[in-house]
């Protein structure tokens, strides 16, 4: 081996051993090897190459740390604004109309959190209740035990880079803010909460769906459609409800509990905390989800078997995948975004606004608008469940999206008004000149986004889209490349239509700022695009409970098929002596269908408004930034003017961390699906077995596992770094850059998303519409789902935490930066800046090169097997794996 391979054999290893876990195999690992026992010492303990690798990175974090606190030797703030110096006023002395105080108003949003979380508990309780037969409780439970071993790696995972974050938390607050060390610790406890707050509500939401899943496979056997809708929108509903519930009761904790002076910055480390979780389980859980559908969606073609086959070893973990993605990423997702804008919205309140006593009415203001919309979140389920109860109590077929539909506008509308309402009783007596209704009217227009939005993405996702159909006719005669094309058409028409929709509604926002808010603000426009953000999340528990409508409704398809039911014997007389009903089979079959359909389109719906809310909020938090470097808007103003040449180029360089980002999370599920595909090949057997064995599947999981976290490394640390670095460049090139990203993040993950969706319902209409299942016109369309898995549930989802952490970070990396120059150590801060920037582009690099499939292209009988025609039989599926493994595939060449 020469130098130059040894060389990137060690580089790799650094990165590759961190994943060695439980029949995880790395990137170079030849199919043969996927048999081979775990390493594991006697005691149970993680092989040696995992220990020296934690250890490396762990290094890694340490070396950061020191070179920072050495430039900050002196132990005196040098920080005289900014995050550091927040400090909250008294909201006791808030008086609202009636005459109450802000604070007990606060503290009667407490109790509403608690009640909130315990809808959740009684909605979990009913769900596990339900009726539903033990083969689909079993298959349903291997899903969730599967899910577990997930989150339990992606749990010390979190706590490895969490150090990277601890590491400049204390060098910031501890070394150059001069915070005691005690004081210290309470801002890193908070990260921990925040952070240890995403991964709890994903956990949570985990399991309620995988309840949730084999009850709605079991309701379908009565060939009722109501209880179909009803069981996932309280599974979703639950989740929603405990997620901004634990995650508003947080917030309010520290805003009434803490010290005044320590609160803002406690919100600080609770945030980044947020971001951290939300960023690592969103990415990890896209790549996981992708690699584990496409490599059991090929099969099909492959095989030519059925829609979740029992036999497809990649079943299982295409079902795990679909929590892993469509579940825990959300859920964590969902938490952090509901707790960044909130504190978007802190740091502006207490830095644009000079009263204290206008501070305190809007931070109650604020608070108890987010406490009211909880309310009429929920108030407006029951209505909607209701309505549905009425409407469709008898009915035998019913269009799944419609009760959906109409939850998020009765959501929508029942938010507005008691926005209205609170806004009124806070701030009536308060504001002059009737603002309290123009500030009320400003959140309204991001509250109806939340209804506009997912509207248009419909047009575009729908079953019944013209755009979704378009792809189906252009795929009868163009196979999959017109496939391809309709599906690029459709996501970059939504891009145009999303994309002015919020530009619309911002501008509604920013002509209403202007009649009076600058008699109480420095630049009101600001505070309104946050309130629009605020808006979007105003309905945060029914965004979220649609959005988890869809990974139950996908599994309770896949739990139907797997559970083999239907061979059961006496399982028609079984089900009617115990649960008193007599099954239709292909009416459930049909149901299951076209639920899934609808669950993808209402996935496909939260995506836009999350990254809306990323993108609108993110205008709160750079303009914080602004505030802190010109020393409220009074000096170097012209650092913002395109003139100011490290801005332009800042705005330059987040074009191109977007593109490496969302093609780096592509090359993670490419890689992993081919591992995926080629392990699925060696080990399939069609003959002789009913299903897979647990053990086969269980290596396809454990496949997803290592690349979603070796992908997810590479990128997070790549982000992480090039934050560093470019917030270190120069303070208004990071402006630049941060505005930069939140650009191209929002229009890159719309066309993404909806793109991605536009391919998934197309293949749902020709399974479910067409009834051409295993034709030519249902190979093409699987092709475009594949091509889609990655861009709407990896890339396009991944793009939101990420511009959130990056913003967020860049608040005390700047400040950071600056603060360090001021105190003497501006070139050692450069040179900090070309080294966090290598770093940087070695991870950049190695998201490719160290992920890149490695086998040789001109070994002929790889690509005859690649391209054998399908088959049944057992014997030949079982050698395509012994040629791949002759061939070299897995071998590094």
């Amino acid at each position: 081996m020469s130098k130059q391979r040894r060389s990137e054999a060690r580089s790799e290893a650094i990165v590759n051993d961190v994943h060695q876990g439980n029949a995880v195999v790395g990137a170079s690992t030849s199919s043969s090897d996927l048999r081979r026992p775990p390493v594991r010492g006697g005691d149970g303990a993680a092989p040696p190459g995992r220990r020296r690798a934690t250890a490396r990175i762990a290094a890694l974090a340490g070396a950061c740390a020191l070179a920072l606190t050495g430039c900050a030797s002196s132990g005196e703030s040098t920080i005289q604004g900014g995050e550091a110096s927040l400090v909250l006023p008294d909201l006791g002395a808030v008086t609202i109309m009636g005459g109450g105080s802000g604070r007990t108003l606060l503290l009667i949003g407490l109790i509403v959190c608690a009640l909130g979380i315990g809808f959740g508990a009684v909605s979990y309780t009913q769900l596990r209740a339900l009726p539903v037969h033990g083969t689909m409780r079993e298959i349903s439970e291997l899903i969730y035990s599967t899910c577990k071993t997930y989150l339990v790696q992606q749990g010390r995972f979190l706590m490895m880079l969490w150090v990277f974050i601890a590491a400049v938390i204390i060098v910031y607050y501890g070394f150059l803010a001069g915070f005691t060390w005690g004081r210290v610790a309470i801002v890193v406890g908070f990260s921990l909460v925040g952070m240890g707050g995403s991964y709890a509500v994903a956990w949570y939401g985990i399991r309620v769906n995988t309840f949730a899943n084999s009850r709605v496979a079991f309701a379908s056997l009565r060939g009722k459609p109501l209880a179909m809708h009803r069981i996932p929108m309280k599974s979703g509903m639950s989740i929603g409800m405990v997620l901004i519930s634990i995650e508003l009761a947080m917030m309010l904790i520290i805003l009434l509990f803490l010290p005044s002076d320590l609160a803002g910055a406690c919100f600080i480390g609770f945030a980044i905390g947020e971001s951290l979780g939300a960023s690592v389980l969103r990415i990890a859980g896209g790549i996981f989800t992708k690699i584990a559908d496409i490599g059991a969606d090929l099969m099909k073609i492959t095989f030519k078997i059925k829609e979740d086959d029992a036999r497809n070893p990649g079943v299982i973990a295409d079902c795990t995948g679909d929590n892993a993605g469509d579940s825990v990423g959300p859920s964590a997702d969902g938490f952090e975004t509901y707790g960044v804008t909130g504190v978007a919205l802190i740091t502006f309140v207490l830095l644009g606004v000079n009263d204290p006593s206008i501070q305190a009415s809007l931070l109650v203001w604020i608070f108890a608008v987010r406490v009211i919309m909880v309310i009429a979140s929920v108030l407006s389920y029951f209505i909607n469940d209701a309505w549905a109860r009425v409407r469709y109590a008898t009915a035998e077929r019913i269009n799944f999206e419609a009760p959906l539909s109409s939850l998020v506008w009765i959501t929508s509308v029942v938010c507005i008004a008691t926005t209205y309402a609170m806004t009124y009783v806070v701030l009536g007596d308060t504001l002059s000149d009737g603002l309290w209704w123009k500030l009320a009217t400003i959140i309204s227009f991001g509250t109806a986004a939340g209804a506009i939005i997912p509207e248009l993405v419909k047009v575009f996702t729908s079953t019944h889209s013209k755009h979704v159909r378009e792809v189906v006719k252009s795929s009868r005669q163009g196979g999959a490349s017109l496939t391809i094309l309709s599906g690029l058409v459709a996501g970059n028409f939504s891009a145009y239509w999303i994309g002015m929709a919020i530009v619309g509604l911002m501008a509604g926002a920013f002509l209403m700022s202007g009649l009076g808010l600058s008699a109480l603000m420095i630049a009101p426009a600001v505070f309104a695009f946050g309130l629009v953000a605020f808006g979007f999340l105003g309905m945060g528990p029914v965004t979220i409970a649609v959005d988890s409508y869809g990974p139950v409704t996908d599994n309770a398809q896949s739990v139907y098929e797997l559970s083999l039911i239907e061979d059961v014997e006496s399982i028609d007389d079984e089900l009617k002596r115990d649960y008193g009903f007599d099954v239709q089979w292909d009416k459930a079959k049909q149901m299951l269908e076209e639920n899934d359909g609808a669950g993808n389109t209402f996935k496909a719906t939260a995506k836009p408004v999350l990254i809306g809310t990323a993108v609108v909020g993110a205008t709160t938090m750079i303009f914080s930034i602004i505030m802190s470097l010109t020393d409220g808007l009074t000096t170097d103003m012209e650092n913002l003017s395109l003139l100011h040449a490290p801005l332009l180029l800042g705005l330059i360089t987040g074009g191109a961390v977007i593109f490496w980002f969302t093609g780096a999370s592509i090359q993670a599920v490419t890689t992993g699906a081919y591992r995926a595909v080629e392990f699925i090949k060696n080990t399939i057997k069609l003959d002789g077995v009913t299903k897979a064995s647990e053990a086969d599947s269980r290596k396809v999981v454990a496949i997803c596992t290592q690349y979603a976290q070796q992908g997810m490394l590479n990128m997070f640390l790549g982000v992480f770094f090039a934050t560093l670095a470019f917030a270190f460049v120069e303070p208004y090139f990071f402006i630049g850059y941060l505005v930069s990203i939140a650009i191209f993040g929002l229009y890159q993950s719309i066309f993404m998303a909806n793109a991605g969706g536009a391919w998934d319902n197309a293949k749902k209409i020709v399974e479910v519409d067409l009834h051409a299942k295993g034709t030519a016109l249902h190979d093409a369309v699987i092709v475009g789902d594949t091509v889609g898995d990655p861009y709407k549930d990896t890339s396009s989802v991944a793009l939101n935490p990420v511009i959130k952490f990056t913003t967020l970070f860049g608040l005390l990396a700047v400040e950071l930066a600056v603060s360090l120059t001021d105190q003497g150590s501006g070139t050692l801060v450069h040179i900090l800046a070309a080294a966090f920037f290598v770093t940087s582009a070695y991870f950049a690099y190695r998201s490719f090169y160290g992920m890149r499939i490695k086998t040789s292209l001109e070994d002929d009988s790889t690509d005859a097997v690649m391209s054998e025609p399908p088959t049944d039989d057992a014997t030949t599926a079982a050698s395509h794996g012994s040629e791949l493994a002759q061939s070299g595939v897995g071998d590094e060449r």
